[in-house]
């Protein structure tokens, strides 16, 4: 498993009864994790401490209940790079921060060609699913050109907001609000490359004009579209995963059938994790799958 370490701004404090309790800079949240069916390490007490909680609705979803008023959004820093953390919808931050693992290994990837066979080139990334940008933002700072894709227009304000945070204002990037499949399709006739793509399909979705998308049934034929568009040397593909009963050997064997199968090189796949610093159990927190050249 992957656990992410090096982040100071954020901390899994414990987990247990279905529910995580987190630092995110100088702010407790408590928020469900269906993960954590073991007991809690802390007292009750400690937990009551939250400045927030978010408590699921018998009917679905849910709302945050705060002890007290925290900011509309907040910054918290991993490394060089900066975020904007807020309390919204469905108990999310607007960060995973399991995925500093990814990050980290993604910037290397681009620092090193950019220093090596790339040198002089502009290394492309292609950013699917890309919420509020946690991977622009680090394809960003190693350097590279990224095409952001999203098809919620608050997200990708968020994520814009997020390249600007971090002082990355003037990095190209492209801010595309579109159906992900339908825009794929579109580059593969125009005849972009990418050197490097990332994707963070969700399990169940709709797009700005209603189309579906359920991970199970087109997430192969997405893979199989953006290998037409992959440079003639790419770099890496990446696939994250939060959909449920999938090992993340479901996402190697497709990267294997497609883009090794292509390209050669290497495929690996992992789950990702957080440790908690109460009781040093890892909290998984989806798979991923990697191709490197």
């Amino acid at each position: 498993m992957l656990i992410a370490k090096n982040w100071s701004d954020y901390e899994l404090i414990d987990t247990g009864d279905e529910e995580k309790l987190e630092r995110w800079g100088k702010y407790i949240l408590r928020r469900p994790d269906p993960q954590a069916i073991w007991p809690k390490t802390l007292r009750p007490e400690e937990w009551e401490k939250a400045d927030a909680h978010y408590l699921r609705s018998s009917s679905g979803g849910g709302d945050w209940k705060f002890t007290r008023q925290l900011p509309e959004k907040w910054i918290v820093k991993y490394k060089d790079l900066s975020f904007y953390v807020k309390t919204m919808g469905f108990k999310h931050t607007g960060v995973f921060p399991e995925q500093a693992s990814n990050w980290d290994w993604m910037m290397d990837k681009i620092s090193k060609a950019r220093k090596g066979s790339h040198i002089g080139k502009e290394i492309n990334v292609f950013n699917l699913f890309a919420y509020t940008g946690g991977a622009t933002v680090a394809c960003g700072a190693a350097g590279a050109s990224v095409c952001h894709v999203d098809a919620s227009k608050g997200i990708v304000s968020l994520a814009h907001d997020n390249m600007e945070l971090s002082g990355l204002a003037d990095q190209p990037v492209r801010w595309i609000i579109d159906d992900v499949l339908k825009f794929v399709k579109r580059e593969v006739k125009r005849g972009r490359k990418y050197d490097g793509i990332i994707m963070d399909p969700p399990s169940f979705g709709r797009g700005p004009g209603g189309e579906i998308w359920k991970f199970e049934n087109q997430i192969f034929g997405l893979i199989e579209k953006c290998v037409e568009v992959l440079s003639d040397k790419p770099l890496f593909f990446i696939i994250n995963s939060y959909t449920t009963g999938f090992s993340p050997t479901v996402v190697e064997n497709m990267l294997k059938m497609t883009v090794e199968k292509k390209f050669g090189g290497k495929v690996s796949s992992d789950h990702l994790g957080l440790e908690a610093s109460a009781s040093g159990l890892v909290l998984p927190c989806g798979i991923m799958g990697r191709w490197e050249s």
